[in-house]
Parts: structure tokens; sequence; C-alpha cells
């Protein structure tokens, strides 16, 4: 009897549908332990864990140590100075140094910085190849065709400066402190936090010394709170925090959705007879087909060692799933006509990230909201035409300051989040809508029958007009959206790189200098551990594999369910959000890691 009731319990343990569930599993395997995903209150091992955290007042919290972000904190600082005021002005930066998750071309127009910092000359600012050439061309598949640059339109770069953005914004944070800003490299934001009445109280730093299991380790220590009067959201492209706050209060309600694509970057040292400082080059075409939006750039810096910055984007709308954006960039250098630079050259860096490119129709309908406000790549603030963002996120960070300012000593005695409500009048009135507004149908005169030969014709009528033609494009559908089943689209052959012009994935993610704690959770977080075999492999093979430019994501065999299974390697993660954007049923979400983690860039 007791035998039979034993088997009994043992059968009931295994009914149909448990049995499934554990099918389930062999076939798809736990990804995602991030406590986004298993609340911690749901999980026995965080029982006994204190979840108290220590709370800091200040008046102004900056969430991203960026172009944008440290211009804000030095203006705020600027004009408490002007008042004899005291006020106190926090960076969160989740990069263990200031700029080192900083990747741009870049050429910078000193505009704003003029403004900023009139004397940036006398104190050092590392502006040091003013612009003596531009060249636009385009590329077949074995020659090249200029486009003549005229004065005055975009791609004229007089007047500005190649610089190694990384560098700048380093510098930018040295005068912050030299003001007062207090700036805390290493420490990530992770949450927003709300009064009750619903406007942003702050931000909460992400918490240490969790395992990749997702449970506390003994290293274990929560975040920090920071409260404060407003909070500048200065994350960059694609933050994380910023995609909340946008559907929280409907920012980007009546806007185009945003349009993205990513950037990839490399920084070489080459022969001095081939070296002319301050020459700019920027082509289209080839390697890329007609209806594939992309380009790229090649800048000489003036450096102790004759250096240039090359990089190639890609427009994130791009239909093919077996078109990898870093294959493209490494053929891109053996074109007959471009391979000639890097013969006998050495690479020094390698990088990338993701970029806005909806410019003014993709602009959020509300900038600022109870208890903050957007600046810099958050907003969306960048001229695609003219590949230009630094200065706009600069002004707009020097004029959310302003606007934070005045509303909080308009408002001295509020216990909410102070809206910074003058700050999109601002804006309005400023260089940055002016131009962007000037240049809206530039990108989205690209999706046409021609693709890029009708994109050429239609995008030179808008800007000969000045922006004044009385209509407005708009971009079609989101990026995500874009991709065509593998089975309808001719497979991509890349040749195999020859280690000296073209390289593998992983020796260019080496010249990043990415880390991340190994017993950590993963921040690249899955909403449905299924999507990745059942939709993504497929219908479009795997597009994860590569469209991202770190080697995060591979289909490896599964053996225990007899299938493929999504490996990602999060300790690879460069921080570029080409995976948030591009997934192509958004299964993807992008966390923080913890503090201090991903690239180290040496002045990208």
């Amino acid at each position: 009897m007791s035998a039979l009731l034993k088997m009994h319990r043992v059968r009931s343990l295994f009914s149909p549908a448990l049995a499934r569930s554990i099918s389930d599993l062999a076939k798809y395997p736990r990804i995602t332990t991030h406590y986004t995903l298993n609340p911690r209150e749901k999980d026995e091992r965080w029982t006994e864990v204190d979840m108290e955290r220590c709370v800091e007042e200040v008046d102004l919290v900056i969430v991203g140590g960026g172009p944008a972000g440290m211009s804000a904190a030095i203006r705020a600082k600027q004009l408490a100075a002007e008042k004899d005021q005291e006020i106190r002005v926090c960076v969160v930066e989740k990069a263990a140094e200031v700029g080192g998750h900083i990747l741009s071309g870049a050429v910078i127009d000193p505009i704003s910085l003029n403004e900023l910092i009139p004397d940036w000359q006398e104190q050092g600012a590392p502006l040091n190849t003013p612009v003596t050439k531009d060249t636009f061309s385009f590329l077949t598949g074995s020659g090249r065709i200029s486009i003549p640059v005229f004065k005055g339109w975009p791609m004229d770069n007089h007047g500005n400066y190649v610089v190694r953005l990384g560098h700048l914004v380093k510098w930018l944070g040295d005068q912050a402190e030299a003001l007062g800003v207090e700036i805390y490299p290493g420490c990530a934001a992770s949450e927003v936090l709300f009064h009750e009445d619903g406007s942003v109280k702050g931000i909460a730093t992400n918490d240490v010394g969790i395992a990749k299991s997702g449970a506390p380790k003994d290293t274990f220590a929560r975040g920090m709170e920071l409260h404060a009067k407003t909070t500048i959201f200065a994350e960059g492209c694609r933050g994380h925090l910023t995609k909340q706050i946008m559907q929280k209060f409907g920012l980007n309600e009546g806007s185009e959705p945003q349009a993205y694509g990513i950037g990839l970057k490399e920084v070489w040292e080459i022969a001095p007879e081939k070296h002319q400082p301050g020459l700019v080059e920027h082509t289209i075409g080839w390697p890329l087909d007609r209806f594939t939006y992309g380009g790229s750039f090649l800048y000489h810096l003036n450096e102790p060692t004759p250096t240039i910055a090359v990089g190639f984007v890609v427009g994130l709308n791009y239909k093919n799933p077996w078109l990898s954006p870093f294959q493209e960039f490494q053929r891109f250098k053996t074109h007959p006509k471009v391979r000639h630079v890097f013969e006998g050259a050495t690479r020094i860096a390698y990088g990338a990230r993701a970029i806005n490119e909806g410019g003014f129709q993709s602009l959020p309908q509300k900038l600022s909201f109870p208890g903050g406000c957007l600046v810099g790549c958050s907003a969306g603030f960048l001229n695609v035409p003219r590949i230009k963002g630094s200065h706009y996120a600069m002004k707009s960070g020097m004029l959310a300051a302003e606007s934070a300012f005045e509303a909080i000593n308009a408002d001295a005695q509020s216990t909410a989040g102070v809206e910074p409500t003058g700050y999109a009048e601002k804006i309005k009135d400023s260089f940055v809508w002016k131009d962007l507004y000037s240049v809206r149908n530039v990108h989205p005169s690209f999706h046409n029958p021609l693709g890029l030969y009708g994109g050429l014709v239609l995008s030179g009528f808008s800007i000969f007009m000045g922006g004044r033609e009385p209509w407005t494009l708009k971009h079609g559908p989101q990026d995500h959206e874009s991709l065509k089943p593998a089975s309808s689209c001719p497979p991509i052959v890349y040749p195999k790189p020859d280690g000296k012009i073209s390289f593998d994935l992983l020796s260019s993610v080496a010249l990043t200098g990415t880390n991340h704690e190994g017993d950590q959770p993963a921040h690249l977080t899955l909403k449905d551990d299924r999507i990745p075999v059942d939709h993504n492999l497929a219908l479009y093979e795997g597009p994860e594999q590569r469209f991202c430019p770190a080697g995060v994501y591979e289909y490896v065999p599964n053996e225990e369910g007899g299938n493929m299974k999504l490996q990602i390697n999060a300790q690879n993660c460069i921080h570029c959000k080409t995976c948030d954007i591009k997934d192509p049923k958004q299964n993807i979400n992008w966390v923080v890691p913890e503090g201090g983690g991903g690239p180290a860039y040496n002045g990208m």
C-alpha cells in the first residue's frame, strides 16, 4: 500500500502541466535573472536583506556626464555665482571615469562652448584641430565620385574643430568640479523616484554585489537616493530612464517615432606622409545598397602622433537581417580608394554607439515634466546631415540649467518636483530649434522608390530651400519593424578579415577596454525567454548576432532541449543600445549594470 501511495505521489508530481513546464524549461532555459523582471519581494533569498538606502538632498541632479550634462552643471553653478547663491549640483555618471563612455565622430561646432566658457582656449580646452578641408564623395564598387560642398551647407565645416569628444567631456568635468559641482563617476542611475503627487523626486543609484543567479552576495550594498528639486536627464541616445519618463508623462505623444543609426568608430595611427591635420572626409554609397541609409567619416587629428578617426554609420531601419553593421564598416576600409590610408597603419581603438536620426519630427512634444526635463540626445537633438549634436547637447543643457534655476528660485518652498517650465520656449527660441527644423526633410527624403539616388535629389532640394518647403516628411515604420524574413532576403557573405585593415569582432572589442563584474545578472534583460528562439531565430536567423557590434549575443546548441538557445555574453557589452532599438519584438530591455562597468574609451 505504501509503495502504491509513493508511486501515486511521484506520478502526481509529473502531471501533464508540470511535465510540459519541465519540457519548456529544457527548451527555453532561464536567461534573465535581473530583479527588474524577477521581483525581490517574491524571492525568499532577499527576505532578510536590509534594503534601506541612504538619502542625499540636493538642488539639481543631472543624470549623465556627457556634453549636455556637464554643460548644465557648469551653467547652473555660473548662475548661482552671478546671484551670489548656494546651489548643490550633482552629476551621476555610469562610466568609471568622466568621458569613459563617450563616443562620437567628432567634428564640433564651437558656438555653445564659446558661450559657456568664452576663454576656453586660454583654459586649455582640447580643441586642437581646426578643420582645413572638406570632401564629400559617392563611392561605387571601385571608384569615387566627388560631390561639391557649398559654403553654408550642412557638410561645410568651416570654423569647426575635429575633436576626441571624450577628452573634451573630461575637460568640461574638470571645469564643473572647479565650480563646485559634485560628480559621481562609477554610479549608474538605475531608478527614477517619484513624489506622491507623481512628480519626479530624483533618482536612485544601482545596487552592487548581486550574483548572476539574482541572489545577494556577501558584498551586497544598496544604492543611494539623490532627491532633487529638479532632475535633468542627460543619458544620451536611448537612455533607459528616459524611456520610462517618456512613457509615464507621454512626452512624445504626437511625435514621429525616433529613428536611429549605429555609429562604429576606430582610431588609427597612420604613416606621417598620409596625414593631413584638419582634413574632413565623408562618403555615401558602397558598401551599402541604395536602400540602406548610411555613410562614412574619416577625420585627421592634430595629435603628437599622426592620428585619424574613421567610422561608419548604418541606419537601423535596414531591412535585410543578414546585414552586419560591423562587417559593413570593415568592408568599407578595403575600398580601393580608401584602403591606402590604412596600409602600414596601426589600429589603436574601437567602439560603437547608437545615434538619434529622427531629427525635428521625432522631438518630444513636451521637453519638461513635473520635476525635470530632457536634454541632449535624450531628447533627440542631433542634426543628421551635419552629423553633429554636441553643440546642441551643450546648448540644451545650458538652457535647462537656466530654466531650472529660475523655477527653483520661483518655487523655493515646494515639497514636490519643480518643473523648469520655461525650458521648451527657450529651446524654440534658440538655434537648436531653427537648425533642426531647416533640415527636417533631409533624412526622411531617402525613403523613396529610388532610395539613395532619389534621396540625394530630394535632400539637395530641401537643403537648397533652407527648410522653407511647406511640407514635413515622415520617417515610416519604426526601426524594429523594418526587418524582412531571412528567407526572403539574399544572405550577405562577408570576406574574411585580413588582420591588417579589416578585423574580427572579438579582437575589436578587446580594444574598447570593456569590463563588467562577471558574477552579476545580465543587464540585457528579456521580457520573454522564448522569443529569441521562437521568433528571432525562426524568422530572422537571429539578427542579434549581427546587429550587436560587440559579440554579446550568439545562438549555441541547447543540449538539454535539443534545439538552439540564445547565449548573452553581457561582459562584452559596450553600452551602444542597438539591441534595445533593433530587437524585432522589443523583447530586449537594456538596464544599467553595476556602476563603472562597460567600455573604457580614451577620447573616442
